[in-house]
């Protein structure tokens, strides 16, 4: 921005705990172009995971302290976690007094990039600010309508609202009949090169090929003990394979002992969370999702490109990743379907040569710098507003 000022941005957190909005976080403030936009970063909590990787050269705030800065006296500890919940009660109340005692300056915008941050946003005392509120969430499978409803009528009230898939964005209007004009829909960000960094940091193998993978929690809305009864069937027609699934989560021990039922111990491989599961998918044949829900899982981008081909539900943001028939083959969530694909990868070679090959347009496809442009694009256009 020739001799123009920098445009001042707030971004705000509860915490850095592991997880997509945290992560989405650290990278915009890693990459969006520092000669347009002066950053501060400003937690609730100094805690999580990430902390250790917030980039130096970005401004912190920080409004309490983390439970790892705390007393290892468990009464100590006790009393801190006691006064630094009130504390965060009274700067909840009163906004106003946190910004007069921590933040200390006024910004151009002032961004909320998950539903966690809404209210805190929202309730800025700098009023002339232009407030941008970001949504990653399918709102179809949340039972608690007050929750959701609550959700729906705060976005409203912001400046702009970025949604993470046209379908996130879709389903408020499908559901509730709300439609948000002031939006757009911006996908996160994939980061391939490290993916493919990642996948040859060591050997991974299987027994049993061809092998399967997926990645997800084992949650039952994640259709993992459907996926094992396909699988099974499909060794019930001697389609010799294997399935390794990677992901923990409340299911583990039904899966194992359904697992054991159905005789596919050593076909069925639940093999937990893993800090670093790309070594595991290069090393695999196909890739499968067979989750019920999803908004727009990073990981089909990720898997694409390591250019495996993609069995997926066809849910959520999933269709607006993957061409079906070209770069992945969708299906419905259906026992069936789910069997008649995966039978096919097992018997057309030639098939899975033409969905490998499509996924050679991956980096094309989910490419970082358009992203980062239209984040960019977004937050110039507020600034806009706000000086006009």
């Amino acid at each position: 921005m020739d001799n123009q000022k920098k445009i001042k941005v707030l971004f705000r957190l509860r915490s850095l705990e592991m997880g997509g909005v945290p992560r989405v976080v650290l990278d915009l403030l890693r990459n969006l172009p520092k000669d347009k936009f002066d950053f501060t970063l400003m937690l609730n909590l100094y805690q999580g995971e990430l902390v250790t990787e917030i980039p130096k050269d970005i401004k912190l705030i920080v409004v309490e302290k983390g439970r790892e800065q705390m007393s290892k006296n468990p009464f100590i500890q006790k009393m801190q976690l006691g006064l630094r919940r009130l504390k965060l009660e009274i700067y909840e109340k009163f906004p106003s007094v946190l910004y007069a005692l921590k933040v200390k300056e006024d910004f151009d915008i002032e961004v909320s990039p998950g539903y966690a941050e809404f209210e805190m946003v929202l309730n800025s005392p700098n009023k002339k600010s232009r407030k941008i509120g970001w949504f990653h969430t399918d709102v179809s499978y949340d039972t608690d309508q007050n929750r959701v409803m609550k959700r729906i009528n705060l976005m409203k009230k912001f400046d702009w609202m970025i949604f993470g898939a046209a379908q996130t964005r879709q389903v408020i209007e499908d559901l509730y009949g709300v439609s948000y004009p002031k939006s757009s829909v911006i996908y996160n960000v994939i980061k391939l090169p490290e993916v493919r960094k990642k996948a040859e940091e060591f050997q991974a193998d299987f027994e049993i090929r061809p092998t399967f993978i997926s990645i997800g929690r084992l949650h039952h809305r994640k259709g993992y003990a459907e996926l094992m009864k396909v699988h099974r069937r499909l060794l019930d027609e001697n389609l010799i394979h294997s399935v390794a699934v990677i992901g923990g989560g409340n299911e583990m021990e039904n899966l194992k002992n359904q697992a054991k039922e159905l005789g596919v111990e050593k076909t069925f491989l639940l093999l937990d969370s893993q800090k670093n599961p790309w070594p595991y998918v290069k090393a695999a044949d196909y890739f499968v999702l067979p989750s019920k829900s999803e908004s727009y899982p990073l990981t089909i981008g990720e898997v694409m490109g390591l250019h495996k081909p993609i069995i997926s539900t066809n849910v959520g943001g999933i269709p607006e990743m993957i061409d079906d028939g070209k770069d992945g083959i969708l299906v419905n969530f259906d026992e069936n379907e789910i069997f008649e694909a995966m039978k096919r990868f097992l018997t057309e070679p030639e098939l899975v040569k033409k969905i490998t090959k499509g996924t050679l347009s991956a980096d094309e496809k989910f490419d970082e710098k358009k992203i980062y442009q239209q984040v960019t694009e977004v937050f110039e256009q507020q600034y806009k507003k706000l000086i006009k």
